[in-house]
């Protein structure tokens, strides 16, 4: 019998192929789905694109549920992905932040506009190639790092909801990729080698600044260090990120490092190392994996980036957001990226980073 019926969202990868292996050998009826999310037929694809929507990944995933014995479909989900992922980039980067576009897909398009369109095909589950875990052995649904430490992809599936949650499945997250790979190989698939994506899916070569400089004109603007004095020029704010140290084109004695992108006024901050380390922030778009916020503050693992190490920190709930601070400043904290909590292994939520300061010795 049955344990449900699941869509699976198959990149073409090795990870979600081996998801629906899995998931089929534990006893579910599994639909292969594949995004389509960027095209080169779209007057605005980049020439030569490489996104994970390729031609090449299709067949790919077509061909993988051939071989294990699964429908395969092709879902359009272009518009959604330009208003939700493209734009919101573009935009974040326009007002002199740094955004995480995996996080507006994983939020928008896997778990909330998929999982609509797989409802109404009378799909009871969604399930991805994501390297973490789901706990239901009690109510609420807990979500875990995935087993692998160097693959876990806990950070980027902070805003899941608990109905959400209640509909996913995350079969990989118990095994290390070798392991996958190694299920891949012994099922026959094409895909057992293929290598990891390590780009933006919607940016060939990576190269986001030619990606940007076709959406929007450079506003030229003022380098300045922290009390404000000019020490050069820039051609516009989204060609730097917080932490960046070279291609400044200021000279200097010591070296100096972005401190922060003011987007108001148009002006790039830099300064010495030192002045990269704060120990608060405050994020915004706050949400909880349980649904429920904490009482009062909350001693947590935060997580400021996908491959930052977490830091031990206190999380207090503010209005619509909250503050965390750190017991040890953190380095180059930056605004639009992702702040994640954790207690061990279990993910409690998140939020996007508003600002940050350092308040330790005042």
């Amino acid at each position: 019998m049955s344990k449900g019926r699941v869509a699976v969202a198959m990149s073409g990868g090795v990870d979600s192929s081996v998801a629906a292996c899995l998931l089929q050998s534990q006893g579910y009826d599994v639909v292969g789905v594949t995004m389509k999310l960027w095209s080169d037929a779209n007057a605005e694809a980049p020439r030569h694109s490489q996104g994970c929507c390729s031609i090449e990944d299709v067949e790919d995933a077509r061909r993988v549920c051939q071989i294990i014995g699964v429908p395969h479909y092709v879902l359009d989900f272009q518009r959604e992905f330009q208003a939700h992922v493209i734009d919101y980039f573009v935009g974040e980067y326009r007002g002199g932040r740094t955004p995480h576009p995996c996080l507006a897909c994983n939020d928008k398009i896997k778990f909330d506009f998929l999982m609509e369109r797989a409802n109404a095909l009378g799909m009871e589950y969604v399930a991805t190639g994501h390297y973490a875990r789901l706990d239901s052995s009690n109510r609420p649904t807990r979500l875990l790092r995935g087993v692998d430490p160097r693959k876990d992809q806990s950070y980027a599936l902070f805003n899941l909801r608990p109905h959400q949650l209640q509909h996913l499945l995350l079969p990989v997250g118990w095994y290390a990729k070798m392991a996958i790979r190694d299920m891949a190989r012994k099922a026959g698939l094409p895909v057992a080698d293929k290598p990891d994506s390590q780009e933006i899916c919607f940016i060939p070569q990576n190269d986001y600044r030619a990606f940007l400089a076709e959406r929007f004109p450079s506003t030229p603007g003022d380098i300045v260090d922290a009390d404000g004095a000019v020490l050069g020029h820039h051609q516009g704010i989204h060609l730097f990120t917080v932490g960046q140290r070279r291609g400044l084109g200021v000279h200097a004695q010591r070296p100096l490092f972005v401190l922060a992108l003011d987007g108001e006024a148009n002006r790039v901050v830099v300064g010495p190392a030192e002045g990269l380390l704060q120990d608060t922030l405050r994020a915004t778009g706050v949400s909880y994996v349980s649904g429920e916020p904490p009482d009062g503050p909350l001693e947590v693992e935060a997580k400021i980036r996908y491959n930052f190490p977490q830091a031990r920190a206190t999380l207090t709930p503010q209005g619509d957001g909250v503050e965390v601070r750190f017991h040890v400043p953190q380095r180059a904290i930056t605004p639009g990226q992702a702040v994640v909590f954790y207690q061990g292994d279990e993910v409690l939520g998140g939020g996007i980073i508003e600002s940050a300061t350092l308040l330790a010795g005042r």
